[in-house]
């Protein structure tokens, strides 16, 4: 039993260290904030998603960052829903998991008041911390 709890201490510990995978579970079914400072674990996973795929890194230059995403996947597929809240729009992309091929967008979309409202104050009460609340992915309901 002591050489089995052995053997696995290599492999926790390379999957501990694999930040791609814990940031992509952690969003999985999550609507975050993207704030650089501090940085929101939504921020993160547009840095990512920008260098795994060029085309949503053009696609952020030319429309800015939005104020929230929303990550899902099924299957191989992985989808993201980008929220700019002064437009009060949204676009929806689609890509392959672990493939670099284009992603495809759709949009935009037009909000409806209750997202925008809801979104808003959301981004209004975050905390500007970087270990709590809205900043590392969590929803803190009072």
């Amino acid at each position: 039993m002591k050489f089995f709890a052995l053997a696995l201490i290599p492999f926790l510990l390379v999957s501990c260290m694999d930040g791609r995978h814990w940031s992509e579970r952690a969003a999985q079914d999550r609507i975050m904030l993207v704030r650089s400072d501090p940085e929101t674990l939504g921020h993160k996973r547009i840095v990512y998603q920008a260098a795994s795929h060029p085309d949503f890194a053009t696609f952020l230059r030319s429309s800015g960052e939005p104020d929230f995403i929303a990550e899902t996947s099924s299957d191989s597929r992985q989808y993201m829903i980008l929220y700019y809240l002064d437009s009060e729009n949204a676009f929806a992309c689609r890509s392959w998991r672990g493939s670099q091929q284009k992603m495809e967008f759709a949009g935009p979309y037009p909000m409806t008041a209750k997202e925008t409202e809801l979104l808003k104050k959301l981004k209004e009460g975050s905390v500007n911390t970087a270990d709590s609340g809205i900043a590392t992915g969590r929803l803190l309901i009072p």
